[in-house]
């Protein structure tokens, strides 16, 4: 019975010696991944369509990712924007619609820095992205938004005849995404009263716009229109509009307007 006993013992002791070692070992593991926090930016990246963009994504505390794996994607993990493994760039499961188009920037890689760069930005780029960073089994992500935007052309003023005791005048542009705001000015910069009409038309994912204003004989009659798109604080400017003459037509006559065009 003291044999049996003693051969008990001393194998609780050696299975208990394995739980510490195997405890141990697990704790070792843990502390080899590096714990962090991913982080993004607090508000939408914007962009230019055609143009190149950074997603800025990083370490806290800051550390190097260089030996991580940093996964880039859309929705689903696989198939990913970019992917960094290993020391290196690996393209096999990339997003086909980002083939040759992305990079991570790895400058700044030792500090903890993973922004990945897009080029010959798409409307297709739009919306949200998720940076993922793993050491280990230990991981952690940030997702962030890109807003994409197109600048249309330059707007043009022009004059499509008498209404309301006035002149008709109309400002046109074509080529913006998303649809733009119009804005008239007078030559300090101050905002007129707000226009009579706006079409807005999409062509092929663009917007094509129409907006009009009357200017009557007490209204400024120098004015410019602006198209803008809102929450990228970007806009184009026509030349300022100069307007000369009476506007108001008299009875059973046809008064004559000189209309020109000067760059503001």
């Amino acid at each position: 019975m003291k044999i049996l006993s003693s051969y008990e013992s001393s194998r609780a002791r050696s299975c208990l010696a394995h739980f510490i070692i195997f405890s141990l070992t697990c704790y070792v593991h843990k502390l080899e991944s590096a714990q962090f926090t991913v982080v993004g930016p607090g508000r939408p990246v914007m962009a230019t369509l055609g143009g190149h963009i950074v997603l800025p994504c990083y370490l806290s505390p800051s550390m190097s990712a260089q030996d991580m794996e940093v996964r880039w994607f859309r929705r689903e993990f696989t198939p990913f924007v970019h992917l960094y493994r290993r020391g290196a760039d690996e393209f096999g499961q990339q997003m086909p619609e980002y083939h040759g188009r992305t990079e991570l920037l790895t400058d700044g890689i030792m500090d903890g820095n993973v922004d990945l760069g897009i080029l010959n930005v798409r409307r297709s780029d739009e919306g949200q992205y998720h940076c993922s960073v793993q050491d280990g089994d230990f991981r952690e992500e940030a997702v962030l938004e890109l807003k994409v935007a197109a600048l249309g052309s330059a707007p043009c003023i022009s004059v499509e005849g008498h209404q309301d005791g006035g002149i008709r005048v109309v400002c046109q542009s074509a080529g913006w995404y998303p649809q733009p705001q119009v804005l008239w000015r007078d030559p300090n910069g101050q905002p007129l009263s707000a226009s009579i009409e706006t079409k807005s038309e999409e062509e092929g994912g663009f917007f094509k716009i129409k907006d009009s204003i009357v200017i009557t004989e007490n209204s400024n009659k120098n004015l410019s229109c602006s198209i803008r798109i809102t929450h990228m604080d970007a806009e184009k400017q026509s030349v300022t509009f100069y307007i000369s003459g009476q506007l108001l037509p008299k009875p059973h006559s046809v008064i004559p307007t000189r209309i020109k065009n000067q760059v503001a």
